[in-house]
């Protein structure tokens, strides 16, 4: 399972509760799009979750930029992520930086809006923020190897589909996505 967040925004630790929680601490692999803001806010996620993949964003203090990236590219179930804060352009920028990187999805943050867009041969997935929504609803995402795959490990070099959700820190579904290599 792939948990993914954005836009976390706090000076004191990960603001992680319920299902968002529990998706941080039983994911395979983490997700962040940026915007921890703080250290302290970096280093809680870290404890939280074995494999912490982040790009730092826009809000983060100098030390948070120092330690991550602008962008970066992981693979799962043969299907390439590419993630980022946020790029000029909107989605036109988003998914031309996800095509110059081969991926299949782009997860980006920054508008703090859960975001699902098709962008014919890339998909964009905001996870929306899980702490501070700023007038949208809450969010994160998680994505799981699709069922019909046939491959053992979200982590596999083969399979081409991942399935999964955005969905409120109580659980509560606001949209669901399939992935597919094209």
């Amino acid at each position: 399972m792939i948990a993914i967040f954005s836009d976390t925004h706090s000076n004191r630790g990960h603001e992680l509760e319920g299902e968002a929680l529990a998706a941080a601490r039983n994911a395979d692999v983490v997700l962040h799009a940026g915007d921890f803001t703080s250290e302290a806010a970096l280093e809680a996620f870290r404890g939280e979750c074995d494999r912490l993949y982040a790009v730092h964003g826009n809000a983060d203090d100098p030390a948070v930029c120092d330690r991550l990236p602008t962008a970066r590219v992981v693979e799962a179930a043969g299907i390439r992520i590419a993630v980022t804060h946020r790029r000029d352009g909107g989605e036109t920028g988003l998914a031309m930086f996800g095509r110059s990187r081969g991926a299949n999805v782009v997860i980006f943050g920054h508008s703090h809006r859960p975001t699902v867009i098709d962008a014919d041969d890339v998909t964009l997935l905001n996870p929306g923020s899980h702490a501070d929504p700023r007038g949208n609803r809450p969010g994160f995402a998680v994505l799981e190897q699709a069922e019909n795959d046939g491959h053992e490990s979200a982590e596999s070099t083969g399979g081409g589909s991942l399935e999964g959700a955005i969905r409120e820190p109580d659980g509560t579904l606001i949209e669901t996505l399939e992935i597919r290599r094209r």
